[in-house]
């Protein structure tokens, strides 16, 4: 795709109808990872084929696990056996995937080899000492440059489990530890001091290693993983966009099938049924470990909230397109608590602000979270900087704009949503790829 790019969205309350998501990118991570490491093939179905996913895949096969892709979508993964990975030869391009390069951090400090991790230009700013630290206590070998990759993994550490307390909500670093717990010496403990998403912890299971829950403390037991089959559900952080917009610019109803409804995602669910919005959950059912369920929409005029702590981060991802309902709603809302937006693949606080005053919006970006004035939103144009997230937020905001809204840079869309605009356009949304100025 190319990287001038741009997306002219007009406005239409139009959304309603029938759409299914892809699938969803953590646990497409997770499965390809866990999938390596096992003994036997693991059979991932629903795989996320977007630039991320991809990028996780070529890392996998660098490392010399097999991966082929059947012709119904599927992909089997030939696992190399918990020390079965081979050195890469090469450093290990992650693009624009901060959770890959995270996740990867993890599972790469109990190897033994050397290895490499970089990104593209945004991914090579984002914070790693989160991640790099714990493991260092685990008695990794890793450096980083100033905090920010590239990162180096000294291999033929010998690891030892730990009891780690978290400092700020992070399913990334959670996950990068239980993964470096896999090569520890014994159990590894880490403890939240909230909530987050727990692929991980789900997954490890399926492959059959134990991990006990107690409350904030999740534990992982050092054990060789068995191939297994993996059900990927529709991504809830790509249903987002829609749960908005069929709530804010519908028509009637819009049915969104097969959607992943983990208790560790679905912040947003409770956050827009709070403002006013009527999304029932109907078909409850599992694919795999993780619940899955369609989600009906209905159209419903919303009002502004203060967003309860306790759901900031089960909603961390979805703020985006959250900001535009709440200038969109009647009254106030009010995000604290969410200062992780500032360093996610742009300033999500930041931009989402630029953006929404160029509509005509009243905001208040602060450290950790924005103030805003519902109103109208008028036509205009967007600096998207890169990130996928806020592209499809103003796709979305567009709906209900009084004008058409051109949206730059959209090129990273494909990171973690690649037929957008295709699904957005099915589901009722006036929205057009150009070339950019």
């Amino acid at each position: 795709m190319s990287s001038a790019l741009d997306w002219v969205a007009c406005p239409g309350r139009h959304a309603g109808g029938d759409i299914t998501v892809p699938g969803d990118k953590s646990v497409s991570h997770r499965a390809l990872m866990l999938g390596g490491i096992a003994s036997g093939a693991t059979i991932v179905r629903g795989f996320l084929e977007s630039e991320d996913c991809l990028a996780t895949m070529a890392a996998m096969q660098a490392m010399g696990v097999r991966v082929d892709r059947g012709s119904d979508g599927s992909v089997r993964v030939a696992g190399a056996g918990l020390r079965g990975l081979r050195a890469p030869g090469r450093p290990l391009d992650m693009g624009n995937a901060g959770t890959a390069m995270r996740l990867f951090t993890g599972l790469l400090a109990g190897q033994g080899f050397d290895s490499v991790l970089v990104g593209d230009s945004s991914l090579m700013k984002r914070p790693m000492e989160r991640v790099a630290a714990p493991l260092r206590l685990m008695g990794a070998a890793i450096e980083t440059s100033g905090g920010r990759p590239p990162v180096r993994i000294a291999g033929g550490r010998l690891l030892r489990g730990i009891d780690y307390r978290l400092e700020v909500a992070s399913a990334q670093v959670k996950s990068a530890i239980l993964l470096a717990g896999l090569y520890a010496d014994g159990p590894t403990s880490v403890t939240e001091p909230a909530v987050t998403r727990d692929h991980t912890e789900r997954m490890l299971r399926a492959f059959g290693v134990p991990v006990a829950v107690e409350g904030s403390r999740v534990t992982v037991e050092p054990r060789p993983l068995q191939g297994c089959e993996v059900e990927v559900p529709g991504d809830f952080s790509s249903a987002a966009f829609f749960l908005v917009a069929a709530t804010i610019a519908g028509r009637g109803p819009l049915r969104l099938r097969n959607v992943g409804i983990n208790p560790t995602r679905t912040g947003l669910l409770d956050i827009l049924r709070q403002m006013g919005a009527r999304i029932e959950v109907t078909c409850e059912r599992r694919a795999g470990d993780e619940p899955v369920a369609d989600l009906v929409v209905h159209p419903a005029r919303l009002r502004g909230i203060e967003v309860p702590a306790a759901l900031v981060p089960l909603a961390i991802d979805e703020f985006p397109v959250l900001f535009v309902a709440a200038a969109l709603a009647d009254g106030e809302t009010t995000v604290t608590g969410a200062a992780e937006l500032r360093v996610k693949e742009s300033d999500r606080i930041g931009v989402m602000a630029e953006g929404l005053r160029a509509l005509g919006a009243r905001v208040e970006p602060r450290p950790d979270g924005m103030w805003v004035r519902g109103g109208d939103l008028a036509g205009g144009v967007i600096d998207s900087h890169g990130d996928h997230r806020i592209a499809m937020s103003f796709a979305v905001a567009a709906a209900c704009a009084t004008g058409p809204v051109r949206i730059r840079d959209v090129a990273n869309v494909a990171t973690s949503f690649p037929d957008f605009v295709g699904i957005a356009r099915r589901a009722g949304l006036e929205l057009a790829a150009e070339e950019g100025a």
